[in-house]
């Protein structure tokens, strides 16, 4: 059978990309899609997580990317079975330290331990500071186009949304606690609760040991700053732990997937319990690994030693940070300014390629996946597939480092044009992007890092070789032919190279000024083969110099 001939349904049924793998766990789940009491079809509910004590970072962005990949994949085995999206923020979390990243940071040690909703805007702009990191969550996520539906704990709480789950708690309250006590340190043990009170006299949230008087009710008892307590933990006047509350929130809302990181793992095992105790079960997900910094090192956020959304954006595309972010969501990968140039061109390669796979081909390809994340309604097309640039970022960051402290976006236009005819950015809009993003990739990382070595006596003989080949060549030259002629040269046994990889290696460093480069012909046809022989010559003649 003709593969373009199958239905996209069956194709992506046999698909090993990991979207799909997740998806059918979903699918197992609902063998007949997720229904009512009467037997219709109901949405199957996909959540995330925020705390918004901090900004939304690449973490949030990563976990709502991927579940929305899920969600897709999802829609597509079930030929188009209704889903939904939940950001769901923790904003009746105590605030337990106070962010560097706020305007008048002392003047949140007063409100420590307050619920996020429930303290002032030291930004000025929204009721809490929680309202206004939801806020910049919306805003995060719209800026990408996701789909989602956003709802804040403060509202479910102090609406009596979650009032019903709440005495289920309580009912429960000792299952629970049979859960959780043996998974504690004897310390933290003596004053755990299920159930976290918000104080009637400092309106902190209390980690305070709890006594239930009427599950009912909602009533319980506890110490408050040496006073008995008896109080209703309903309408907003309480909140559940952690593990306890993920769990409650599964059930309550009818969670079916939820992704978190690996050192989630023991929380998600824990809530699982408890979700069973309460009357559900555990949604379906992922456990993806956590990024790591240049270094190996676990990225923190306390440390700083990650990399920010605006930060990759400055350097990269949207696309390459999303397919960063597709691949290998079960490896530990390296988050740092290195690895963007890779990603934008990797992405690029895999975007052209499309437009030739057949269907069980591009539903392996990430960004087939990656097209249809925020696409709403009918995804039976891929729009996108088979564009191409006409040269790689790598190549582009190659230029500009040569062009040095005066590059700018019109010399490097006037450089695409001699090697690619007719380019502009009214044709190449993604490639207008990419030139602002080396240029300034290249003011913050290559400028400072550049120091062309001088070549070594047989090096310039080999140079000099380069160069009266080239000076039998037209500039307009193909890029293959001149990518031949450096190889013939590189190959020729009495210049002394071991293999080609030392050959290009040195190009690299004597005339680039780095230990990577691109394909020599590409970079040739590009930069001009006048303006390379000049770059030969002061190579040269610095190497004349040391003698």
């Amino acid at each position: 059978m003709n593969p373009a001939s199958v239905p996209l349904q069956h194709v992506a049924a046999q698909s090993k990309a990991w979207p799909f793998e997740e998806a059918r766990r979903v699918l197992k789940r609902f063998p007949d899609g997720k229904r009512d009491a009467d037997g219709e079809l109901v949405p199957v509910l996909f959540e995330t997580g925020y705390g918004p004590s901090g900004l939304p970072h690449i973490g949030t962005f990563q976990e709502v990317l991927r579940t929305t990949l899920v969600r897709r994949a999802y829609e597509t085995l079930t030929d188009g079975h209704p889903t939904r999206l939940v950001a769901f923020s923790d904003d009746m979390d105590g605030l337990r330290k106070v962010p560097d990243n706020v305007p008048d940071p002392s003047g949140l040690e007063a409100w420590l331990g307050r619920p996020l909703s429930r303290i002032p805007d030291p930004f000025g702009t929204h009721a809490s500071f929680a309202a206004h990191n939801n806020a910049m969550l919306c805003s995060f996520l719209d800026r990408f186009g996701f789909d989602y539906e956003f709802v804040a704990a403060s509202s479910a709480y102090d609406s009596g949304q979650f009032d019903d789950a709440l005495k289920n708690v309580l009912r429960n309250f000792d299952a629970i606690m049979d859960i959780m006590i043996p998974t504690l340190r004897a310390e933290r043990a003596a004053t755990y609760s299920p159930v976290l009170p918000i104080s009637p006299s400092s309106g902190a949230v209390l980690q305070v040991p709890v006594e239930v008087l009427d599950a009912e009710t909602g009533m319980i008892r506890f110490a408050d700053e040496g006073q008995t307590v008896e109080q209703c933990i309903l309408g907003g006047q309480a909140k559940l732990q952690w593990k306890v509350d993920w769990a409650m929130r599964w059930v309550t809302l009818g969670v079916d997937y939820e992704m978190y990181g690996k050192d989630l793992t023991d929380s998600g095992t824990q809530s699982g319990k408890i979700a069973r105790v309460l009357g559900g079960r555990k949604p379906e997900g992922l456990i993806y690994e956590l990024f790591l910094d240049a270094k190996g090192e676990k990225i923190s956020k306390s440390r700083g030693n990650g990399l920010t959304i605006d930060e990759w954006l400055a350097y990269g595309s949207e696309e390459s940070l999303g397919f960063y972010i597709y691949r290998e969501p079960k490896r530990a990968k390296q988050l740092h300014m290195g690895v963007i140039p890779r990603a934008v061109d990797e992405y690029w390669q895999f975007r052209e390629k499309l437009g030739e796979q057949t269907p069980d081909q591009q539903v392996g390809n990430p960004v087939w996946h990656l097209l249809r994340a925020n696409l709403r309604g009918d995804v039976a097309d891929t729009p996108g597939a088979g564009d191409a640039l006409p040269v790689t970022y790598g190549l582009l960051l190659n230029l500009v480092s040569v062009l040095g402290v005066q590059a700018d976006a019109d010399q490097m236009w006037s450089y695409l044009r001699n090697y690619h005819p007719g380019a502009d950015p009214q044709q190449h809009p993604e490639l207008e992007i990419l030139i602002d993003r080396a240029l300034a990739y290249n003011r913050a990382f290559l400028l400072p890092q550049i120091s062309r070595r001088p070549p070594e006596a047989q090096e310039a003989v080999a140079l000099q070789a380069l160069s009266a080949a080239l000076r039998k060549m037209d500039e307009d030259v193909t890029a293959e032919t001149l990518q031949t002629a450096v190889y013939e040269i590189g190959k020729r046994p009495e210049l002394g190279f071991d293999n080609l990889r030392d050959w290009f290696r040195m190009l690299y460093e004597v005339l680039l000024g780095s230990s990577e480069g691109p394909r020599m012909g590409s970079f040739i046809a590009l930069y001009g083969v006048q303006n390379t022989l000049r770059l030969i010559d002061n190579a040269l003649t610095q190497a004349a110099s040391t003698d």
